[in-house]
């Protein structure tokens, strides 16, 4: 420990004092008095400083006996040297120590200034490895090592994670922490030939948390760092696409409000203004002045809620990389944690990226895709999932937006009649994605995997994978269906997309307090929670219910993802259901669905029933 150490390097110091006093003081000291006494001042060398003049006091026996001393220490070979290391180590400890002001020194000592920025294409030896970059990160460096195209970038490693309070309270490992991001961010702009923070050519970031045990939706995230209004007009000058610029501008400053823990819900209902003053339905129909005056909007809107906005575009890059760090410890992150039984100590890697843009324009887009089909045996790759034209990969995750399948047979199988497939609408995207996934799974023995993409461009070179991990997936699971019957048939409500689970039968609910009456007063019933989407906070309602239906959202949303996770029955994307969640009912075209009522879902085929329905159990595809 750092008070150890100071025992350690005080107990050298004690050491040498003794060699001074044995070997050097104890042998001359009793005669340098009577010697500088009988030279006499005109007789000392200069060296001594002493005028032949002078007469000879104590003061000046001390003196000349301490140069002396001094020069009979510096002609032993080492010692010198050692009493100046000594001296340094127990400066700097004590320097450090009045620094750190109550911060952890100890901690600083066990930090490895070494070991805290890989470069995804050229990654430390030291850190390769899931627990020092986090698994999104190892998988980038992974991916990036087999030549696959993934966005230039770096990590933040969790060392820094682990020191950052000492970091932060001593100011050199700050600034080493600084420069050495500073070196990366110049390599990055040497690579993408754009410049950070400059208005005419723009390099804009992503800045993620990845640690090394998932935690989906939990931790914060920041698109299009480097944004600022002078900035997005020299983007809009720079790219001829004014909508595409503000409409990057509104994401950033979204993603910076909901760092400081603003609600999502307090920018859709701006958005939702805007779109109800100007007569739209999508925001891709507004003009690129309506979409700036959404921007400056959200701009307003944090301003409002007393929310530091930085300009400096570097200023909100070391800010955003400190946010995503200290999103491990928020309440919604420690509440996933604490319901998955997993360890609060792994902490997070932080991933900088340059930012690829999936809203470029109407012909771009994102999605999420798996590598196999999750509902049938793992045995070929079979790509499914969700994508969307026109957006960023965060709305297709967050459910905010429609989606549609990724290949024909998911279309088929899912029912997803009026959806353009990807295989369709994107077929060279789509032909990229399946070498991808046939390289990985086939070639290089990776399992079966979850994919982030996002492509600007229809042609294969325009696709970029931004993140990959294992599919979260049930081999050979147990799970009850619907008994075939004529009631059945006619209590058809909706049809969604089935992401986890079998057949429930349960009472509907709207919020936590309708979950925890129910349970006191009918602990056997099963629950199913009504969303327009879910959030992460939502987390507490998703692990107290027993299933979830949602109107919004893919097969690869927040909502599917953490279902599937906590092995609830979900139905997604059902897009006839009205939710409200104020009044505790949802409407499926004239059906109303009040809390307390019995409704049932299928977390395989994605049918919504009115009421209760028989079940039997399936293992394996056939009925028991």
């Amino acid at each position: 420990s750092f008070t150890q150490y100071l025992d350690i390097f005080g107990e050298f110091s004690r050491a040498e004092q003794h060699i001074l006093n044995v070997h050097y003081t104890s042998i001359h000291e009793e005669n340098l008095g009577p010697i500088i006494e009988m030279l006499g001042a005109d007789r000392l060398l200069a060296k001594f400083g002493v005028k032949p003049d002078e007469p000879i006091t104590q003061e000046v026996i001390s003196k000349v006996s301490e140069a002396f001393f001094r020069d009979v220490v510096a002609t032993t070979f080492g010692f010198q040297y050692l009493d100046n290391f000594v001296s340094k180590v127990i400066h700097t400890l004590w320097r450090q120590s009045e620094e750190l002001h109550g911060g952890n020194p100890d901690l600083l000592l066990s930090y490895d200034p070494g070991k805290v920025v890989s470069d995804v294409r050229r990654p430390l030896h030291a850190v390769k490895d899931p627990i020092m970059l986090g698994t999104k990160g190892y998988n980038l460096v992974r991916l990036a090592a087999l030549n696959m195209p993934v966005p230039d970038g770096f990590v933040i490693t969790t060392e820094v994670f682990r020191c950052l309070e000492a970091i932060s309270a001593f100011g050199k490992a700050d600034e080493d922490l600084k420069e050495k991001i500073l070196f990366h961010i110049r390599q990055l702009e040497s690579r993408r030939k754009r410049r950070f923070g400059d208005a005419k050519d723009p390099l804009l970031l992503s800045v993620r948390s990845g640690a090394a045990i998932s935690l989906p939706g939990m931790m914060t995230t920041f698109l299009n760092v480097g944004l600022n209004e002078d900035i997005t007009q020299g983007l809009v000058e720079r790219t001829g696409k004014p909508w595409f610029a503000w409409d990057n501008y509104r994401r950033f400053l979204q993603s910076w409000g909901m760092s400081y823990n603003m609600e999502r819900d307090v920018f859709d209902a701006v958005m939702n203004q805007f779109k109800k003053r100007y007569g739209v339905i999508h925001k891709r129909e507004f003009a690129p002045e309506q979409m700036r005056e959404v921007a400056l909007a959200y701009r307003e809107t944090l301003l409002d809620a007393g929310i530091i906005l930085k300009d400096d575009p570097y200023e909100q890059l070391f800010q955003a990389i400190r946010q995503v760090f200290y999103s491990w410890n928020s309440d919604k992150a420690k509440t996933y944690r604490t319901i998955m039984g997993i360890s609060d100590d792994w902490g997070t890697a932080v991933i900088v990226q340059g930012m690829v843009f999936g809203n470029l324009h109407e012909r771009a887009g994102s999605g999420v895709v798996f590598t196999h089909n999750p509902h049938a045996p793992l045995d070929k790759v079979s790509l499914w999932g969700d994508y969307t034209a026109g957006n960023q990969g965060e709305d297709v995750v967050s459910g905010l937006v429609r989606t549609h399948a990724i290949s024909r047979e998911q279309k088929s199988v899912e029912g997803r009649d009026s959806d353009e497939a990807m295989q369709d609408a994107f077929p060279e995207i789509f032909t990229a994605l399946r070498d991808v996934a046939k390289r990985l799974v086939y070639e290089e023995g990776w399992g079966p995997q979850e994919i982030e993409f996002t492509f600007e461009g229809e042609r294969a070179q325009d696709l970029f994978l931004l993140q990959s991990r294992d599919m979260v997936v049930s081999h050979g699971k147990t799970y009850p269906i619907f008994v075939p019957s004529a009631q059945l048939k006619n209590a058809v409500l909706a049809k969604g997309i089935g992401v986890s689970g079998g057949a429930l039968c349960g009472r509907a609910v709207f919020s936590l307090e309708e979950i925890s009456r129910f349970r006191g007063e009918e602990p056997d019933t099963s629950l199913i929670l009504i969303r327009v989407d879910t959030v992460p906070d939502d987390i507490r309602e998703i692990s107290a219910a027993d299933g979830l239906l949602t109107s919004r959202g893919g097969a690869t949303s927040h909502a599917s993802i953490v279902a599937h996770q906590l092995q609830k029955t979900c139905v997604v994307g059902c897009s006839n259901l009205i939710v409200d969640e104020e009044a505790g009912k949802g409407t499926v075209n004239t059906h109303v669905i009040r809390s307390g009522d019995y409704l049932s879902i299928d977390g395989q085929n994605g049918f919504v029933y009115a009421g209760k329905h028989d079940t039997t159990i399936q293992v394996g595809g056939v009925p028991a």
